[in-house]
């Protein structure tokens, strides 16, 4: 009897031996990776940028070449989405999914047909230069709900903030072949030369179920299949670009412009 508990507690003192080995090699590991998890972030973050912005194509596609392009061509700055203002802080540090579930950084929307919850009360935007050392695009980001979960995306527009230059989703859960369109090049094609507001400054872009007629420079095509998600994608478009979005930073942009 005593054997068998002997072997019992061997049994045991062994297992719980090799789950402390396991998890001290899953944490060094984790530790160890973090690193390089973090710098890809980023590379794929400033990829979107050049993307939303017309410069990757420009570039070779090497992790060199872009980060070059990128620190040479784009600014990203802080600003105040209630004031429209840019303001002190690092954008490499800012977190918006981090500031939008703390409630001293963040707000609820008024009006949120974006579906997000919670606003952050700043965000980043993203100054692309050309050669002259002129604005040219300036990169939006935008988050809203798809079908599954929230979508995250950039919109590059041109220097009269209203010409879209792109529309670049980086993450989401969309159904493949369905919503997941969003990430199809012929369905990013689409957007180039759309205008965001009307003359009247209201915000008009939008996703059309059956297709955007052939004089529509507000609509873009809905995607086949999901109207669940090309309605997240228009809903999203008019909240970022609403009041309670970019609406004071493009109104001061325009009165004052950037230097």
């Amino acid at each position: 009897m005593s054997s068998n508990k002997e072997t019992f507690g061997k049994t045991v003192g062994f297992v719980t031996a090799v789950c402390l080995v396991c998890a001290a090699l899953v944490s060094i590991s984790a530790i160890q990776l973090k690193p390089l998890q973090v710098a890809n972030k980023l590379l794929d973050q400033q990829t979107k940028i050049l993307e939303a912005s017309g410069l990757l194509a420009k570039t070779d596609g090497s992790t060199k070449d872009i980060k070059a392009t990128y620190a040479k061509y784009v600014e990203a700055k802080m600003i105040d989405l209630d004031s429209g203002e840019f303001i002190e802080g690092n954008p490499n540090l800012f977190d918006e999914r981090s500031n939008s579930r703390d409630a001293k950084k963040s707000d609820k929307p008024k009006n949120d047909i974006a579906g997000i919850n919670r606003r952050s009360h700043d965000a980043v935007v993203y100054l692309v230069r050309n050669d002259a050392n002129k604005v040219e695009t300036v990169v939006l980001p935008i988050v809203g709900s798809g079908l599954w979960d929230l979508m995250y995306g950039y919109v590059g527009l041109e220097s009269d903030l209203n010409t879209v230059r792109s529309v670049v989703y980086s993450d989401h859960k969309e159904t493949p072949g369905l919503g997941a369109e969003v990430m199809n090049p012929k369905w990013k094609a689409l957007w180039p030369g759309k205008k965001i507001y009307n003359s009247a400054g209201e915000v008009k872009a939008k996703l059309v179920k059956g297709g955007a007629k052939a004089n529509d420079i507000h609509g873009v095509d809905a995607l086949s299949g999901a109207t669940l998600t090309s309605n997240g994608v228009t809903n999203t478009l008019q909240f970022w670009f609403g009041e309670e979005g970019y609406a004071p930073f493009i109104t001061k942009y325009r009165a004052g412009g950037v230097n």
